[in-house]
Parts: C-alpha cells; structure tokens; sequence
C-alpha cells in the first residue's frame, strides 16, 4: 500500500483568477507547502501518492484526484468558505500593513486572529471533505491557503 499523500499539485488556468507576479509567486509557495508535508487520504483509495488538479466552475472547487488504480472527482461549493475568505483576505492586507508601521503588539494580535480565521476556514473544508477525502489539520490549512491564493485577484 502506497502513501496517502499528495506528491503533485495543479491549477487549471482557465478558473484560476488573474494575478500579479506577487500573488503568483504567493500560489507557487502554497502548492510547495502543500506537497512538501501532508496527508491526503481519498475514501476508497487503497493507496497513493495522488496528484491533486484543482478547478473552480460556477462556484464549485473541483478537486480531480489521480493516484495508483484511483480516480475521482469531488465537486464542492465554496459558498460555506466565502465569509471566512472574505475575512481573510481582509485581516491579511492588515497584517501586512501592520508589519509596516504597528507595534509588535499589535502585529501579534492581528496575527492572533489571521490565524484564528484560518483555522475555521480549514475546519470548514475538512467538514466539506468529510466522506470524501480524509486530512489532516495541517494539510486542510495549507489546503485552505492555496484555495484562498487561487481566488485572490492583484
């Protein structure tokens, strides 16, 4: 039997939002993150690795999941993530200015709560996945980072 994790991450141009030379590197960041350490185990699967081609389509996540004698194709609204994306991209451009001119107080605490948000959101999508693809705490939040990078715009 085969690890259960994913050694290979794709995106699909065509649903991936536009983005600057930043947010590009900032998604290539989150694919490595994700592929250097995570458990990834797809129900049913006797064993991977798996690589893991991500889509969006009408407001769908599309998760294609490929690995030895495995195939599959989950399909899950991100509407339940789209109050805590919001969320997040807003406490992360705080962030980021805060480490340009707050103290380092107050660049914890904005932190504090960057991280409380994503962990709800990383809950949540464990919770969508429940049944389908088993995670890890881990794996779900660097999962959730790279779903956050792929609709982020700029």
């Amino acid at each position: 039997m085969g690890e259960h994790r994913l050694r290979r991450v794709e995106l699909d141009p065509a649903s991936v939002a536009p983005a600057s030379s930043a947010v590009e590197h900032e998604r290539q960041v989150a694919i490595f993150d994700l592929i250097e350490q995570n458990s990834f185990r797809p129900e049913g699967a006797e064993g991977g690795p798996y690589d893991l081609k991500l889509a969006f389509e009408e407001n769908r996540l599309v998760l294609d999941i490929e690995g030895p004698d495995f195939k599959k194709r989950h399909l899950l609204s991100v509407t339940p993530l789209k109050g805590v994306m919001k969320d997040y991209f807003l406490i992360c451009e705080s962030y980021h200015e805060a480490v340009r001119h707050a103290t380092p107080a107050q660049i914890e605490a904005v932190d504090m709560g960057r991280r409380g948000l994503h962990n709800e959101g990383s809950a949540i999508l464990r919770e969508r996945l429940a049944g389908k693809v088993e995670l890890d705490h881990e794996t779900a939040r660097r999962l959730f980072t790279l779903i956050c990078a792929l609709q982020r715009r700029g």
